[in-house]
């Protein structure tokens, strides 16, 4: 059977600089089964749903469901549900964590202020506090938005619950199901396409030591695609895999091509020259749609900037 996973790992399609983008995450705990759309698609009330897609919008927010491992039974009975929220921008990276039994509480939030990294209104809205528990890993596995997801997500989720791995859930949506499966590591946000349990369970013990690991890495989602390409390029350079140390200051420039500058925490900088191509020959974006040619971005050029250069 062909799927768009299987014709972007043959065509060796890069995972670099396609992670969603979001600075900050919003997850909530929705069993059950999810459709397309899960957020107004599931057994959460779709008026809500909508309410909280228009009270994220613009805000840097993304909201996502997410499920415990194993058999989603079509139950609507309710329950307590697992709330998180992951600020992801380096230098005030963070992951709190409240339950609710009512989802409409979420309406509470200042949106706004919690793009911007404030996790106070978390606090006062949810009763939210810091999540003391292992990473989260989480792993798409929505088959109802593309069945690379249910064929590949979930058996790597069940794989990974099975033996033993704290903080897996099951999430509706990170994007890029031709790179399936894909998962989203928090506190940090960096995403990993064609995952496999042990690449899952490094990254996952990385994030437990403050290490960001490179191998399938698809970007931070704290960044744009070309600022996610060009902090990837400059961390395999430098043997730089220490989380937070990173930060993309500023992108130029416009499509398809870009100059960003990327800061270390101990001063050093670098511009990225990042071009965007085109993935060829052209495949399918996702299962079940027309041939195309999805965008790449490409690191052309890394330059240190001197001291000299700094001074000036």
């Amino acid at each position: 059977m062909s799927t768009c996973s299987t014709a972007s790992r043959e065509l060796h399609e890069p995972v670099a600089g396609t992670a969603a983008t979001a600075r900050t995450w919003l997850l909530l705990e929705q069993p059950g089964p999810w459709g397309p759309k899960a957020l107004t698609s599931s057994h959460l009330d779709p008026a809500l749903g909508r309410a909280l897609e228009a009270a994220a919008s613009g805000t840097g927010v993304r909201i996502a469901l997410i499920r415990r491992p194993g058999r989603h039974a079509d139950r609507r009975t309710p329950a307590e549900r697992r709330v998180y929220a992951a600020h992801t921008v380096p230098g005030n990276a963070w992951l709190h964590t409240a339950t609710t039994t009512d989802p409409e509480r979420l309406l509470g939030l200042d949106f706004a202020a919690l793009g911007r990294g404030h996790a106070g209104t978390f606090a006062t809205a949810l009763g939210g506090r810091p999540h003391e528990g292992a990473p989260l890993a989480l792993v798409c596995t929505n088959g109802k938005r593309d069945r690379c997801c249910a064929l590949l997500g979930r058996p790597l989720a069940a794989e990974l619950a099975a033996s033993g791995v704290e903080g897996v859930w099951e999430v509706t949506h990170l994007g890029g199901h031709r790179f399936s499966p894909t998962v989203l590591v928090l506190p940090h946000g960096y995403a990993y396409g064609r995952a496999e349990a042990h690449t899952v369970e490094e990254a996952l013990r990385g994030a437990r030591e403050g290490r960001i690991l490179v191998e399938g890495c698809r970007g931070s989602s704290a960044w744009e695609r070309p600022g996610q390409a060009a902090e990837l390029a400059v961390r395999a350079a430098v043997d730089e895999y220490a989380a937070g140390t990173l930060t993309v200051v500023r992108t130029d420039g416009a499509a398809p091509c870009w100059d960003v500058l990327v800061a270390h925490a101990d001063g050093r900088r670098w511009h990225v020259e990042v071009a965007q191509g085109s993935s060829l020959p052209p495949r399918a974006e996702s299962c079940g749609s027309v041939l195309g040619s999805p965008a790449r971005m490409d690191v052309v050029a890394i330059r240190e900037v001197t001291m000299a250069a700094l001074a000036s």
